[in-house]
């Protein structure tokens, strides 16, 4: 399987492209935002959308949906039922800090749960639903790769001062992420990729140096 990132939006965030060459099928995770670079990218790899998969419904892990919908109105977007209120304020938030954003149109249409097996092609991710940073937070686990989206940075962790975070599930969710082998490779919401064992040594937070505290 191939993965590409493209840092998308004023706020560059990480929209992953997952594409198996074998099957053809390509998932996005959290694009959100530059629709027509992602649109450009799924065309590059040769394959066709099949998903998209979110894993939370801040407005700069979203802010893309509406426009791939438009063009692609039969690919199903995934997102925690927790981060419904999120999904619905997006606009809102959007909006204080002066970030262009396009509400989606209607729900996403599938519900994703703990422990759920998605796939692109042949290869399989597991959803862990890790709260904190917000409460319908997700990473997608498979194939020696973790999408934590803001879970987890190199060398920092996803704020927790926002509407809905908790301080106290993203500690819980921390220790979970820590469980992972040192191997797996992260791809985060922002910034560059990393290994859990690299976050276990030098990241505060995995490392027990540093404790989660909120607003």
């Amino acid at each position: 399987m191939k993965v590409r990132g493209l840092a998308v939006g004023p706020l560059e965030e990480n929209c992953w492209i997952l594409a198996d060459p074998d099957s053809g099928d390509v998932v996005l995770v959290d694009p959100g935002d530059d629709a027509d670079r992602i649109l450009a990218a799924v065309a590059a790899s040769g394959g066709t959308l099949t998903a998209i998969w979110l894993t939370h419904a801040h407005f700069d892990h979203i802010g893309g949906v509406a426009a791939l919908k438009r063009a692609h109105p039969d690919v199903p977007v995934h997102l925690h039922p927790a981060d419904l209120p999120l999904w619905r304020m997006a606009g809102a938030a959007a909006a204080r800090w002066g970030v262009p954003f396009e509400p989606p149109a209607g729900e996403p249409d599938v519900a994703l749960a703990e422990g759920d097996r998605l796939f692109v092609g042949a290869h399989q991710f597991v959803v862990q639903h890790v709260p904190g940073h917000a409460p319908g937070h997700v990473m997608f686990v498979g194939d020696g790769l973790m999408f934590g989206g803001d879970l987890l940075f190199a060398g920092s962790i996803g704020r927790t001062d926002l509407p809905l975070c908790d301080p106290v599930a993203m500690q819980a969710s921390l220790a979970r992420a820590a469980e992972l082998p040192d191997e797996t490779a992260v791809f985060p919401g922002h910034g560059p990729t990393t290994t859990i064992g690299r976050e276990r040594q030098a990241n505060p937070f995995l490392s027990g140096q540093a404790r989660v505290v909120g607003a």
